[in-house]
């Protein structure tokens, strides 16, 4: 790990002094980017987090690896993705399995990042794409979740979509690294997505979300145009304008006539 990069200890030694800012970057670009604009940490897919120029375009942040629910089905699975990934250059690991595989990474020394409150992996048992926590017992439920991930050994949590005083008062009672998504400003940290803050596709966004520029129109207009040189191309060949003299070598004269006369002769 670089010098330069947070550790977990210096994470959770800002807990309740600043909001700490993450994304979820997708893409090279994106990760570099997050990295020059000092986005403190990043949720990284495995595939993008092992491409070898992952960490020398992004040194600075503190990288969480994904270990997506459904992808992986034991301890084993889970332990041998979460080292793979450390090597690669995760700082930590995001887990939304079981209590024990949380410990169980934990037992050997994994930082591990766990979920509460609205879990789109477990969405059926909370009602679909609802926040969670609007009642006292709910609120209660997430409490509980939270203190069973603390008693497991992860050192962070993502709240997502949860009321913010409820949430507020969780971040206060509990020694997780607290990571708000849709849950306010009384939490650790502040998460989103880079597609929606960059606005890179069309339809819905989450209420939680801000976008901040406009890439899917941006990305349209490059399609456009793409079209249209691909179709002048074209246009270029059938009316045998392209290639035209300045694209091609030249060859002298006194070496073309004898290359000609070889071939004659063969």
């Amino acid at each position: 790990m670089n010098a330069s990069q947070p550790t977990v200890a210096d994470l959770l030694a800002l807990k309740g002094k600043r909001q700490l800012t993450k994304l979820r970057v997708e893409t090279l670009d994106e990760a570099a980017a997050a990295s020059l604009a000092d986005i403190d940490m990043l949720s990284v897919p495995p595939e993008l987090l092992e491409k070898p120029e992952f960490r020398q375009i992004c040194p600075r942040p503190f990288v969480v690896g994904g270990l997506e629910p459904g992808a992986y089905v034991t301890e084993t699975d889970y332990l041998r993705v979460a080292f793979r990934l450390l090597k690669a250059g995760a700082n930590a690991v995001y887990c939304g399995a079981s209590l024990g595989i949380v410990k169980r990474l934990r037992d050997e020394g994994i930082p591990v990042v766990g979920h509460v409150g609205l879990i789109p992996s477990r969405r059926t048992w909370t009602g679909g794409f609802k926040a969670v926590g609007k009642t006292a017992h709910s609120a209660l439920e997430v409490w509980t979740a939270t203190k069973l991930l603390e008693e497991a050994g992860a050192f962070a949590a993502e709240i997502e979509v949860v009321p913010p005083q409820v949430a507020e008062e969780i971040s206060k009672r509990t020694s997780l690294l607290m990571i708000s998504m849709g849950a306010g400003a009384g939490c650790d940290a502040q998460y989103l997505f880079a597609t929606d803050v960059l606005g890179s596709h069309d339809g819905h966004y989450p209420r939680h979300s801000k976008v901040y520029r406009d890439f899917f129109s941006e990305q349209r207009r490059l399609q456009t145009e793409r079209v249209a040189a691909f179709r002048e191309y074209a246009a270029d060949v059938a009316a045998g304008v392209y290639p035209a003299e300045k694209h091609m070598v030249a060859v002298e004269p006194d070496e073309l006539a004898p290359f000609l006369a070889e071939l004659e002769k063969s």
